[in-house]
Formats: structure tokens, C-alpha cells, sequence
């Protein structure tokens, strides 16, 4: 039951994010940039090409799992045009309120993703626009595991990774201090392939929008292999 697990793990999540300054300053980032972030982001041809490519991969009945789903739009709103139950997630309670109004189909849960509990193979597919760079990089072979657990044999796994190693905080991203974190890609690709995953695709793209643009992401589509 991907709702009650869910809800349970809600509560744990809002624990872990008062312990662990990293993800706090995220959480309290993309609640003050919360209208800014949405305009902006939403400007980006880039995030849409993936998008795209993403909403290919599945069929009208896919269950998906969208980590970092921001405010709900574009992605989260065009995936439940497009496949019969969507679960999303996102550290920000602000982000998550226009989420829950962008895309009303959807089920969201206001959490840190690494406090998360679903049954093993339960999702079809889970992408992540933007997102797993926000969670500290020695976090990150645990959660590509844990998604392998969630996908099917088969599902597949779309995100954007960092093209380079960093871990730093910055004091002004679009008007609040945030966090990033991530590997460099080669590291990421091992992590990804002791997860159990088989990489599709990878390619580095250079972001397009206003003050960032030619900065790059590692993105990457990876499989759970058949059973």
C-alpha cells in the first residue's frame, strides 16, 4: 500500500530533515523560491527534452514514482496525463502545496526521499529532474538501491546526476542559501551499476536557463534487469 507506507514515512522524514542541516537548508530553500523556482524552471527546453523522453518509456498504465517533484509542474501534472497512478515527493511542504493544487491526480507526500518506504516492486518507473543533487553523495548508492527495490523487473530509472564531484553550500541560489551535493559521473555510474541497474543511456547536457547556462548534468537511463 504505497499511500499508508507513504504516510508513515512522512512523519520520520520532517525528523530526519531537523537533524541534518543539508537537507534543511534545501527545504527552507525551495519554500522561500518556491513561485520564482516554478517560473524559471519551467522555461527550460532542456528539463522538457527529458521529460519527453521519459513519458516514452511508459504505458497508460504505468505506476510512477517522481522524486523531487517540486511545485507539480511540468512534469509531475504531464506524467498523470500520461500513466494511471503517480506518486510524488518533495522535502518542501510549500513546494508540495502547489503540487497538490498543479496536479490533483497525484498522490504526494511531503518528505525527504531517503526516509521513504514502498513495497519492493511496486513502480514502473521513477525519475528524478534536479533532484538527487540536492542529497548529501553519501547518500546515494543507498538510494539508488532502494530504487531498484521499488521498480520492477524491467522498470526504469530517469535522472539527472552531477557531471562533476561536489558538496558545498551556496549562499544565494535564486534568492535563498541551498545545498548540492554529487558525485562525479564515473562514481555515479558505479554506484548505479552495484544498485543493479543497467545503464540505457547517458549523456551530459548543459543546462539552458538564466545563470546557469552551460552548466552540466550527467543524465541517465538506467534499467531494473527482467526478472
Amino acid at each position: 500500500n504505497v499511500r499508508r507506507r507513504g504516510e508513515r514515512s512522512q512523519n520520520r522524514g520532517d525528523a530526519a530533515n531537523l537533524m541534518d542541516p543539508r537537507k534543511k537548508i534545501v527545504r527552507d530553500a525551495y519554500d522561500r523560491i518556491a513561485d520564482r523556482y516554478l517560473a524559471w524552471s519551467g522555461a527550460s527546453a532542456v528539463r522538457a527534452h527529458y521529460l519527453a523522453k521519459f513519458l516514452r518509456l511508459l504505458s497508460t498504465d504505468s505506476h510512477v514514482l517522481e522524486l523531487g517533484c517540486g511545485a507539480g509542474a511540468p512534469a509531475t501534472k504531464t506524467i498523470a496525463g500520461c500513466a494511471a497512478h503517480v506518486t510524488a515527493v518533495d522535502i518542501s511542504p510549500r513546494q508540495i502545496a502547489l503540487a497538490r493544487k498543479n496536479a490533483p491526480e497525484a498522490i504526494f507526500f511531503c518528505a525527504d526521499m531517503m526516509s521513504l518506504e514502498f513495497p519492493a516492486a511496486c513502480f514502473d518507473a521513477v525519475c528524478a529532474f534536479y533532484a538527487i543533487t540536492h542529497l548529501p553523495r553519501d547518500e546515494h548508492g543507498e538510494m539508488f538501491a532502494r530504487i531498484g527495490r521499488w521498480l520492477k523487473p524491467g522498470g526504469v530509472f530517469l535522472a539527472s546526476l552531477g557531471a562533476s564531484a561536489m558538496d558545498e553550500r551556496a549562499d544565494d541560489w535564486l534568492g535563498a542559501p541551498n545545498y548540492f551535493s554529487h558525485n562525479a559521473p564515473e562514481e555515479s555510474l558505479r554506484l548505479l551499476a552495484a544498485a543493479g541497474f543497467t545503464i540505457e543511456e547517458q549523456e551530459t547536457t548543459q543546462q539552458d536557463l538564466p545563470g546557469e547556462e552551460g552548466l552540466p548534468f550527467l543524465w541517465v537511463t538506467a534499467r531494473k534487469p527482467p526478472a
